[in-house]
C-alpha cells in the first residue's frame, strides 16, 4: 500500500513506545483525500471504501508500518509538563512522496498509548471534522501545514462533556518532531538524546547546515526563521492557533494541532476563541511573541550542543531570538504590503498598514472581506465598496488618499493590481460558524455540509457564486465565541 521507510523508528528506544492501534467496531469512511494519497504514492488499486476505512481506522495495519507513540514534553500555557507524548496519536510510519520529501502518516484517535495519561486515546467526530477542514484550507491558502488524508467513523461512542460519535483522523506531516520533543530529553539531562534528535532533524529538514562549524546553533536559527515566517503568514489570513504550547510547535515549520483554532471575522488583535485560553495568552496579536518565547525554550534545550563557551553560547542563542523578531517583522510587513497591493518598499509602509488595521479595529471591519473589497477598489470600484465594510468609516477616505499616493509611481494597471491582490487576499476562509454548522450536521449523520465546505475551500482565492454563502460573516445569532480542543 505505502512504501514505508521509517527513520524515526530507527532512533534509540527511549524516543518512543511501540504501540498498535486498537480495533474499532464499525469503521466507515467519511472522506478520503485522493490527491494527497496520489502524492504520497498510495497504491492505486486501494480504492474500496471499506478497505480504506479499515486501514485508516487502524483495524488493518499496512505492511511495512512500525506503529509507535512519540515521547515529548512541553510548556502548556507557560507551565512545564515533563511527560506528555502521543496520548491519542500513533505514527504508522514514513513515506517518501512524489517530490522526494519524507512524510509522516499518523492516526489520531486510534486508541490508548503508554502516554495517554488515563485518557481513552480516542477522538470525537467534531475535532476530526474541524482538523480536516482547517488543515486542508491552510494548505490551499498556501500556508505550511500538516495535511488531512482521511477521516473515518469508528462506530463507537466517546465520552467527553457529552456522548459523541468516535472518529479517527489521518494526519500527514513533514515530521511530528516538536520543540517539546527536544525538551523531553533536555529535562532529563539527556544531552546524548538531544544530540541524536538534533542530528535526525538536520538530516531530515535542514541538510544544508550539516557541514557548518556550529550546526546546532544553525539549527536553532533555521527553525526560528521558519517559525517566524509561518506566524506572519497566519496573521495575514486572520488565523488564531489557539494553543501555541511548545508541544504544538513543529521544528519543520508546519502548522500543527488544529484544536481550538479559529479565524477572525471582524478584526481585533486581542481576539481569543479558545475555551481553555482563559487569559488570552494565545490571542491573535500575541502569537509572534509566543512564537519567540517558544524558540527561547528550544534554545535552552540545544544550548549544551553549541560549539562555544557558556557565555558565547548564551549570546548566540539571544542573537537567534533577535533574528526571529527581525524575520517576523520583515515577513509580516511583506505579506501586508502585498495585501494592500504595494510594490517595493517605502519608509511609510509600516504606518500605512498599521493605520489601516486600526481603522478596521475601530470600525469592526471583517478581516477577510475588507481586504478583498480593497482589491476591488484598486481595480476601479467605488470607494463605497470598501467603506461599507466598516460600522464607522471615519478616516477611511483619508487613508485611501494616502494609499493611492503610495501606488502612484507603479506602472501596474488597475486590473493587474486587483488580480495581484486577489491572489493573496482570500475570498473564502473556514469561517468558525460554517465549521460549527458542518460539525453539528455531521453529529446527526449528515456529512453534506462538511463535504461542501471542504470542496469550497480547495480554491479559497476564487469568487465562486455557488459558494457565495460560505464567504459571508455570521449573523449575530450564528457567531461562535468559543472553540474547543476536543481532548
Amino acid at each position: 500500500m505505502f512504501a514505508f521507510d521509517n527513520s524515526y523508528a530507527r532512533l534509540p528506544e527511549r524516543f518512543f513506545q511501540p504501540v498498535y492501534p486498537a480495533p474499532v467496531a464499525k469503521p466507515q469512511l467519511i472522506r478520503f483525500n485522493v490527491a494527497l494519497a496520489t502524492e504520497l504514492g498510495l497504491s492505486p488499486e486501494v480504492t474500496d471504501a471499506a478497505r480504506l476505512a479499515a486501514i485508516f481506522s487502524g483495524n488493518a495495519v499496512p505492511t511495512g508500518a512500525e506503529p509507535l507513540a512519540m515521547a515529548y514534553s512541553g510548556h502548556q500555557f507557560g507551565q512545564f509538563n515533563p511527560q506528555l507524548g502521543d496520548g491519542r496519536a500513533i505514527l504508522l510510519g514514513e513515506v517518501v512522496d512524489a517530490n522526494g520529501q519524507r512524510r509522516d502518516i499518523q492516526l489520531k484517535g486510534a486508541g490508548e498509548t503508554p502516554f495517554s495519561r488515563r485518557g481513552d486515546g480516542r477522538a470525537a467526530l467534531g475535532p476530526v471534522l474541524r482538523e480536516y477542514i482547517v488543515s486542508e484550507a491552510m494548505s490551499a491558502l498556501g500556508i505550511p501545514t500538516t495535511r488531512a488524508l482521511a477521516a473515518v467513523l469508528t462506530g463507537e461512542p466517546v465520552y467527553r462533556e457529552t456522548v459523541q460519535p468516535g472518529a479517527v483522523f489521518t494526519r500527514v506531516a513533514a515530521s511530528h518532531v516538536r520543540v517539546g520533543t527536544f525538551q523531553f530529553f533536555a529535562a532529563r539531562g539527556d544531552t546524548d538524546g538531544v544530540k541524536a534528535l538534533a542530528d535526525h532533524v538536520i538530516a531530515r529538514h535542514y541538510p544544508e547546515i550539516a557541514g557548518e562549524h556550529d550546526p546546532y546553533l544553525a539549527l536553532l536559527s533555521a527553525i526560528a526563521g521558519r517559525q517566524a515566517a509561518l506566524i506572519a503568514r497566519w496573521l495575514s489570513v486572520g488565523f488564531i492557533h489557539g494553543v501555541m504550547n511548545t508541544d504544538n510547535m513543529t521544528v519543520s515549520g508546519e502548522t500543527i494541532d488544529f484544536g481550538p483554532c479559529a479565524f477572525l471575522d471582524e478584526y481585533d488583535p486581542q481576539k481569543v476563541f479558545s475555551s481553555i485560553d482563559q487569559r488570552g495568552r494565545y490571542a491573535y496579536g500575541n502569537q509572534p511573541g509566543i512564537g519567540q518565547w517558544n524558540i527561547a525554550r528550544l534554545a535552552e534545550a540545544l544550548l549544551p550542543l553549541f560549539a562555544g563557551n557558556e557565555e558565547e553560547n548564551v549570546s548566540a542563542a539571544n542573537a537567534a531570538l533577535v533574528e526571529f523578531g527581525r524575520v517576523f517583522q520583515e515577513s509580516w510587513l511583506d505579506a501586508f504590503r502585498r495585501k494592500l497591493g504595494i510594490e517595493g518598499e517605502a519608509e511609510g509602509d509600516l504606518a500605512l498598514v498599521n493605520d489601516f488595521l486600526q481603522l478596521m479595529h475601530r470600525g469592526e471591519a471583517d478581516f477577510t472581506l475588507t481586504f478583498r473589497a480593497l482589491g476591488r477598489v484598486a481595480g476601479g470600484a467605488a470607494d463605497l465598496m470598501l467603506e461599507a465594510q466598516f460600522t464607522d468609516a471615519t478616516g477611511v477616505g483619508d487613508w485611501l488618499s494616502r494609499w493611492r499616493a503610495r501606488l502612484a509611481d507603479s506602472a501596474t494597471s488597475p486590473a493587474g493590481r486587483q488580480a495581484t491582490m486577489a491572489a493573496v487576499n482570500p475570498a473564502l476562509i473556514p469561517r468558525n460558524h460554517r465549521i460549527e454548522q458542518a460539525i453539528q450536521a455531521g453529529l446527526s449523520g449528515d456529512f453534506q455540509p462538511f463535504e461542501r465546505l471542504a470542496m469550497a475551500l480547495e480554491r479559497p482565492y476564487e469568487d465562486d457564486p455557488q459558494f457565495a454563502d460560505l464567504a459571508t460573516p455570521p449573523r449575530r445569532e450564528e457567531r461562535v465565541t468559543k472553540t474547543f480542543c476536543g481532548t
